[in-house]
């Protein structure tokens, strides 16, 4: 047990796809997903991400790209576009097969029977088209669990409508409560709707796993991202439905409460930058007008409960905004703090690159990638008690587990045979 590895919990004869594969202190570590096979054939955010968290979670994800290599990877010809693909494919071995070709498809079939899970966030209808529909690989392996994601489903009306994450925020109603309201509407600046649906994904993939874990029956899963990312617009649709569903439609709250129920809320001006500043109760409130050394705003007749405050928010908002204006952010975030006020500094990124509590928690980490150098990626938000996180790995050049995975696999002669490697054995 001495000779097993923490990436893909093999023994040095048996080998390790990863180059820089290491032991927790020479002692094996299972992870929850150690065993699980995953072939993954998604690309951009949403089904990387969710591949991303099986493999951080212990699974081998087989990352399968077309020659060329995937969206994602090649945007990185875009400055430092190449860093989401570094962020979100890491831990992960990567091969190449060009599935519109006979021979490379006839490898990807080979590799079914051995897999736990497909992946794949195409445009409906592309896997049938390709003849590699889940009716088909589970007729190969019937213990495969199928999942697929993408903008609308494969069974409503939109299914053909073409799915981004900007498409989705502008039909699912993000766009359209996102900005302030005398201004057009506005994209969210993260990539909501693909993360929100990568999220779901692993949540939908998980289940399945354990489904198939108790019962024996594998089955296929699908995750729409305008399903996933729906919910999200709660606050906003409470106060669509609270001026009756119909009608003129609630206005964009800019950085108040999408319902407009709650104030302050809101984001301040301070002498060198902003900070939020939220009261959900009433001692929230008490506890601002002390630190304010207003304690007369407390019991005043405007703002003495939740609905008065809601009713003069332009008033609480220009007296709180006034005194904000005073204090540098870092002091001002001190001192509401020590008054127990939710707040919190509105940082740029290169703060949040750099923020000590992720990095002391190992939420995010400094990598020295291959390819680009000194880069920070996060780690998996998901933590199982009693276990190490699992060491992180750079993401791979394309193809250059190709060999290496199909002869482990599916020995020389099947690896012989992909257009890819004969690719690389010329060149």
């Amino acid at each position: 047990m001495a000779d097993t590895c923490v990436v893909g919990i093999r023994t040095k004869e048996q080998g390790c796809p990863l180059t820089k594969c290491r032991r927790q202190g020479g002692m094996t570590v299972d992870y929850p997903l150690e065993g699980i096979t995953v072939l993954d054939l998604s690309q951009i955010y949403n089904g990387p991400y969710a591949t991303f968290l099986m493999a951080m979670a212990g699974a081998t994800i087989i990352k399968i790209e077309p020659p060329g290599g995937e969206s994602l990877r090649r945007r990185g010809v875009v400055g430092g576009a190449a860093l989401p693909f570094a962020m979100l494919n890491g831990c992960k071995q990567s091969i190449v097969l060009d599935l519109k070709s006979a021979e490379d498809k006839a490898i990807f079939l080979d590799l079914v029977p051995q897999a736990d899970v497909v992946v794949e966030n195409f445009a409906p209808g592309t896997m049938d088209r390709l003849g590699l529909s889940a009716s088909v690989l589970q007729a190969i392996n019937p213990k495969l669990i199928y999942a697929a994601s993408s903008g609308f489903g494969s069974d409503g009306p939109y299914r053909n409508y073409p799915a981004m994450d900007l498409t989705i925020q502008a039909l699912s109603g993000v766009m359209s409560t996102t900005g302030f309201p005398d201004r057009p509407p506005v994209k969210a600046g993260p990539a909501l709707c693909d993360f929100f649906s990568g999220v779901h994904l692993y949540g939908a993939i998980a289940t399945a796993l354990f489904e198939r874990e108790r019962t024996g029956k594998a089955r296929c899963v699908e995750v729409a991202m305008q399903d996933a990312v729906y919910p999200s617009l709660s606050s906003s649709l409470g106060l669509h439905w609270g001026s009756g569903g119909q009608g003129e439609m609630p206005p964009r709250t800019g950085n108040r409460h999408a319902g407009l129920a709650e104030a302050p809320y809101n984001v301040y001006p301070t002498s060198d930058g902003w900070i939020a500043i939220i009261c959900v109760g009433e001692q929230h409130w008490r506890s601002l007008a002390k630190a304010m050394q207003r304690p007369d705003l407390a019991d005043d007749p405007r703002f003495g409960t939740l609905k008065q405050r809601v009713e003069n928010m332009d008033a609480i908002d220009t007296l709180v905004g006034e005194w904000t204006s005073r204090y540098p952010r870092q002091a001002l975030f001190e001192l509401l703090m020590e008054h127990q006020v939710a707040c919190a500094p509105v940082r740029e990124l290169d703060e949040v690159v750099n923020d000590p509590n992720m990095h002391a928690r190992g939420a995010l980490q400094w990598q020295d990638h291959p390819e680009l150098g000194r880069i920070v990626v996060q780690h998996s938000p998901l933590r199982f008690a009693g276990l190490p996180l699992r060491p992180m790995e750079p993401s791979r050049k394309l193809g250059a587990d190709t060999a290496a995975v199909l002869t482990e696999r599916l020995g020389a002669p099947a690896a012989a045979s992909s257009t890819e490697v004969k690719k690389q054995a010329r060149a």
